[in-house]
């Protein structure tokens, strides 16, 4: 990769001992440590690059001139008016009759290559003459190094070239075979230049490995950002940095702590960095003499590059190091704005010295931990809401869905499956009670909405067709259209489906069920020799839709052993499937059980339902005795 257009940041605080943790309680105070001197001023890059005894052109990506330094126009002859603002082959357009023909294509090649590849190219020696200001042109040879400055994106933003004149060089090897060439001047002059070449060899070498380096940074942090998007709790936080992070930093282990109210930091260690004894969780004192408690009190960095270094931090970290074999460690503070929340410590198992780039790495992890942490914490701090919340919720349906009564003819059995989600509680209820005229009056019925809201709109309309019920002691349609009335007058803005039927007398032992339909699935018949019938009628509009609506009364005469089954869309709906095929499917399965007593056929109903439902199951049935 090439230089970036803005150099690393420098690090700032303290650079004393780095994080461990360990057990063993302690000193309560920080130990003593060498005040650091301040941080130097930012360089003035203007003044550095105009000073540079070697000779640089700055080139835009369309190889146009954007600055050079003096040296460059000392070595060309050139002005910087010269040549600012001009393409670089205009202002050098090279020698027509030069013996080597292919300098400028291949000067070109070599810049062409370092911008699209945004990786720097070299031409060790390449033949170039330049204009000699009378009118004809100068020999030259060239050593050319060509290194793309990018942005942040990636991209080359400009080109650096360095342009070293070795014309007398070439010129020496050329001449050393020839007898007025030899000579100890000569010999020391060729020295010079080999001895250059060699060090520029060895600064290449330490370029390219530099580059290797921050490939590998860069690799490491790109999978910990990914890993870290996918974790849940602290101990995968912990894991992903020393599986992801803290290998490209060859440490031995490493600890994510955690501040844990005013006073305590709860820490997560990784194998091998934890004493004997003590499990992979453990809690210390902010005030403890470790590096991971400093860092997180404090907000500085603190780095113990080896035995030495941590043997003076603290005789508890020192106990530490004997007892894990851990030398030298570094700990950075989690921070998340102007808050710490913890502190991310490693340790190696020897000496340990950390350059600028595994610094930027370690706080790099550090950020991307604590943005991990901070979405860890919301999400328990959600979950554990929304628990709280939904089990009120749950706790009022269930409080609404209550036991049905016996009479001495019938017999009510109720069944209810909440979705199998977080968001269990929805607006399926059953209702089962006696009018004070002797009729058993049976409600199933579903408010739109899977939430609190829905529960809450659900007992609203149980109560209140409770209370019409009671009050006008009409047919299941009269009594419907006048909660669709009271609704509306109540501002209770509820969506709902529903059946209201009511069983009474009929004579030689039999019963007369009557009832109204609200948009909701159909009732369905057992007769007593196992016959299932669906008592599909026209049904009417939903409740809560139009209060002037004049709703409909349906009759069917139960013989004894008969059972109807009222339910919610939970029990037949399926994904993909239409609703006829769950309503089919719910008379066969009524049809197998239907010999069995009412409430093992209950049972038995549930129990068919395959994998968890999607949605609420609400399940009223009803036998006449015989």
């Amino acid at each position: 990769m090439g230089a970036r257009a803005n150099g690393p940041d420098h690090p700032t605080g303290t650079e004393g001992p780095a994080g461990g943790a360990g057990a063993g309680g302690g000193q309560s105070a920080r130990p003593n440590h060498p005040a650091l001197p301040d941080e130097p001023a930012a360089p003035d890059h203007a003044a550095l690059f105009a000073a540079m005894p070697t000779p640089y052109l700055v080139l835009t990506p369309e190889l146009v001139i954007a600055d050079a330094n003096p040296a460059y126009l000392a070595t060309t002859g050139r002005t910087r008016d010269e040549l600012i603002g001009r393409p670089v082959f205009e202002a050098f357009p090279g020698n027509p009759d030069a013996t080597a023909t292919d300098g400028a294509s291949r000067i070109r090649a070599s810049l062409e290559r370092a911008r699209d590849t945004c990786r720097p190219h070299t031409l060790p020696v390449q033949e170039f003459d330049i204009p000699d200001g009378s009118g004809g042109f100068a020999k030259h040879f060239w050593s050319l190094i060509s290194v793309p400055v990018l942005d942040d994106a990636g991209r080359c933003r400009h080109l650096l070239q360095r342009a070293e004149d070795i014309t007398d060089y070439v010129r020496q090897q050329a001449m050393s075979d020839h007898p007025s060439g030899r000579g100890r001047r000569w010999h020391r002059r060729v020295l010079e230049v080999e001895s250059d070449l060699f060090a520029r060899g060895a600064e290449l070498r330490a370029a390219r490995q530099a580059e290797a380096d921050a490939a590998r940074r860069l690799a490491a942090l790109s999978g910990v950002a990914l890993a870290l998007g996918r974790a849940e709790t602290l101990d995968d936080l912990a894991r992903v940095v020393n599986e992801r992070g803290l290998v490209a930093l060859g440490a031995h282990g490493g600890a994510i702590g955690v501040c844990d109210g005013e006073h305590n930091l709860r820490l997560v260690l990784t194998d091998g960095i934890a004493p004997v004894g003590v499990g992979p969780d453990t809690v210390l004192s902010l005030d403890g003499p470790y590096p991971s408690c400093v860092a997180a009190r404090t907000g500085e960095r603190v780095l113990l590059p080896d035995r030495a270094a941590t043997d003076r931090f603290s005789p508890q970290l020192a106990r530490l190091a004997a007892e894990t074999g851990v030398q030298a460690w570094a700990a950075v503070p989690l921070e998340s704005g102007s808050r710490r929340i913890g502190s991310l410590s490693v340790g190696w198992t020897r000496p340990a010295t950390l350059d600028q780039g595994d610094i930027q790495l370690l706080l790099a992890l550090a950020g991307q931990s604590a943005q991990a942490l901070e979405r860890i914490r919301a999400r328990a701090d959600e979950r554990a809401q929304h628990a709280v919340v939904e089990g009120m919720a749950e706790a009022l349906q269930r409080s609404l869905l209550t036991e049905p009564p016996e009479t001495e003819h019938l017999q009510v059995a109720v069944r209810y499956l909440p979705a199998a989600s977080l968001a269990q509680v929805g607006g399926d209820w059953y209702d089962a009670f006696l009018l004070g005229d002797g009729r058993l009056a049976l409600v199933i019925g579903d408010v739109t909405g899977h939430d609190r809201h829905a529960a809450a709109a659900m007992a609203q309309v149980r109560n209140v067709l409770r209370g019409v019920a009671h009050s006008r002691r009409d047919s299941p349609g009269a009594v419907l259209g006048a909660l669709d009335r009271a609704l509306e007058d109540l501002q209770v803005t509820a969506l709902a489906t529903g059946v209201l039927a009511t069983v009474e007398e009929a004579g030689a032992g039999g019963r007369l069920l009557r009832w109204s339909n609200a948009g909701h699935p159909p009732p369905l018949l057992i007769d007593p020799d196992g016959t299932v019938t669906v008592l599909e009628r026209a049904p009417d509009l939903l409740l809560g839709v139009d209060p002037s609506f004049r709703r409909c009364d349906h009759a069917q005469l139960l013989v004894p052993g008969s059972t109807v089954v009222l339910y919610t869309d939970g029990l037949v709906e399926r994904r993909g499937a239409v609703l006829d095929d769950g309503i089919d499917w719910l008379a066969e399965e009524l049809a197998r059980w239907a010999h069995l007593p009412l409430e093992e056929l209950c049972d038995r109903l549930l129990g068919a339902l395959e994998g968890a439902v999607e949605d609420d199951v609400a399940v009223l049935a009803v036998r006449v005795r015989g």
